[in-house]
């Protein structure tokens, strides 16, 4: 996907620049060619040495070396690139960039720039959600620069909050979509991930062990493939997918009413957990525990069937509808009665049952149901499985237009 793309990464200096590194080595396993600069803050937590190694070319730190602008030029540097990738992207290189400042090489490539821009903000919390630095990004978004990130974790400050940088494989995926002529440029694609909670009282709900992992992967794969993705997810701790559209919601009710207000697309990906049932009525206030007292009474009913929903007969229903069977016994039979049952197209299904890992785990194995039959798969990273699925998804949809 990103073969014979060159990508011209900018590393800032923030503690975070240590990870621009495993960017590069990801983006390259993935055919994507890297030019480096490495700003003066930048190259105070790694080294021109390593960046040079991994990269396969040297690093550039110094506006006025003539050499260097005898053989490239920061003109050249950014004429050659298809995309520029500021990672990390600090506050003071972001108010650079938002104020037209060019006071070194970094800076002065970007003002020289006319290629599509991509920054992956990192910095502490505080500082990320200062009003300047909120500005400052608006700025840049409005001028059609895209941004990944931050995501919300441990902070290297040992603070905790939003400011992290973004996965070096989302920074990734994030450059291979704005790069992208994939298989599935031109298609929307709708994903369910994760899964629901349906509330008995204020504090207490239903839900069930579904970590999204799965359908964070797949939702992230198509959009790397060119697919314009909206993803409904239930509560994970799980950072948004680059390049997606993100919904959340927490009860499946508010999942159907996401995935409807998303509909028409050309492909759907089921794969939330969606909890069966609901309790009839939520309490509006917690519910006591009474010393001695009987435990209280929790009718259930049952909730909408999202799948069923989306497979239904009619204008909007998409080109190739999938979704997953979470089994414990009788796998291919239980998910190939479900196939049928719910009128969709493809139903991936998986054992999910206690010591398979499944749940929360970073490995995946099902078997592929179609009208054609049963498909075994071998066991695979949930990011292996996502892009073999949207290869199958890009192939099953190409021979159905041919």
């Amino acid at each position: 996907m990103g073969v014979g793309k060159r990508v011209l990464l900018i590393i800032a200096g923030g503690i975070a620049a240590y990870k621009a590194l495993d960017i590069i080595r990801r983006g390259r396993e993935r055919g994507l060619d890297f030019r480096v600069i490495l700003t003066k803050g930048g190259a105070e937590f790694v080294t021109p040495l390593s960046v040079a190694s991994l990269a396969g070319s040297k690093a550039y730190t110094e506006l006025f070396s003539l050499t260097d602008e005898a053989e490239m030029g920061h003109i050249r540097l950014v004429r050659e690139a298809d995309l520029v990738l500021v990672a990390p992207a600090t506050a003071d290189l972001i108010a650079k960039m938002a104020h037209g400042l060019a006071d070194d090489l970094a800076s002065t490539a970007l003002l020289a720039n006319d290629r599509p821009v991509l920054i992956a903000p990192s910095m502490n919390v505080v500082m990320w959600r200062q009003p300047a630095v909120q500005a400052n990004v608006a700025t840049l978004r409005a001028r059609g620069v895209s941004v990944v990130g931050p995501g919300a974790g441990d902070l290297a400050c040992g603070e905790v909050g939003d400011g992290r940088l973004a996965e070096p494989l989302d920074i990734v995926t994030a450059a291979l979509k704005i790069l992208s002529d994939g298989p599935l440029k031109g298609l929307k694609a709708l994903v369910t991930s994760g899964p629901t909670f349906e509330a008995i009282d204020p504090v207490r709900f239903i839900g069930n062990r579904s970590s999204g992992k799965q359908g964070h992967a797949i939702a992230a794969a198509l959009a790397a493939a060119g697919a314009e993705t909206m993803l409904v997810t239930g509560p994970t701790s799980l950072p948004d997918p680059a390049g997606c559209k993100v919904i959340h919601i927490e009860s499946a009710n508010e999942m159907l009413a996401a995935v409807e207000g998303s509909l028409p697309v050309d492909i759907a990906v089921a794969a939330a957990a969606v909890s069966d049932w609901r309790p009839s009525r939520e309490a509006q206030q917690k519910m006591k525990k009474r010393e001695g007292g009987e435990p209280p009474r929790i009718d259930l009913t049952t909730n909408p069937d999202i799948l069923a929903t989306i497979s239904a007969p009619g204008p909007k229903r998409p080109a190739l509808v999938i979704g997953f069977a979470a089994e414990t016994e009788n796998v291919v039979e239980h998910a190939t009665a479900k196939r049928q049952r719910k009128q969709c197209d493809w139903i991936l299904a998986n054992d999910v049952s206690s010591g398979t890992g499944t749940f929360g785990g970073a490995d995946n194995k099902v078997h592929l149901i179609s009208a054609a039959g049963s498909e075994e798969w071998p066991r695979l990273s949930k990011t292996e499985l996502a892009e073999q699925l949207v290869a199958r998804i890009a192939a099953q949809l190409k021979g159905a237009k041919s």
